[in-house]
């Protein structure tokens, strides 16, 4: 057998969970996630994912000037009054489609 060496982290504990569920549907230990990731990392010289910041960042109310804000208030209005609305069950109705809820 070879030998292994341990590694200790700290995660949040409903990412934890989360991840469980998952790998456990795949039927992968979490050592044996972790290790993969560890493997890709050497096999790819680099994280195997593409890491970077979001094109556009959410809007916050904090973050807008008044013009700013009256501006997205704006294009909110437009958008109703144009019909391109979708309903809360529409969007519920997706989202649950989507992860299986």
């Amino acid at each position: 057998m070879a030998r292994t060496t341990s590694i200790y982290t700290r995660v949040e504990p409903e990412l934890k969970k989360q991840a469980e569920t998952i790998l456990e549907q795949l039927g992968i230990p979490m050592s044996n996630a972790v290790g993969l990731f560890l493997r890709q990392i050497v096999l790819q010289r680099g994280i195997p994912f593409e890491m970077k910041l979001p094109q556009r960042k959410p809007l916050s109310y904090g973050s807008l000037t008044e013009e700013e804000f009256n501006a997205e208030m704006e294009k909110g209005f437009d958008d109703l009054n144009a019909g391109r609305v979708v309903s809360s069950k529409q969007v519920r109705e997706e989202i649950q489609g989507l992860y299986d809820l």
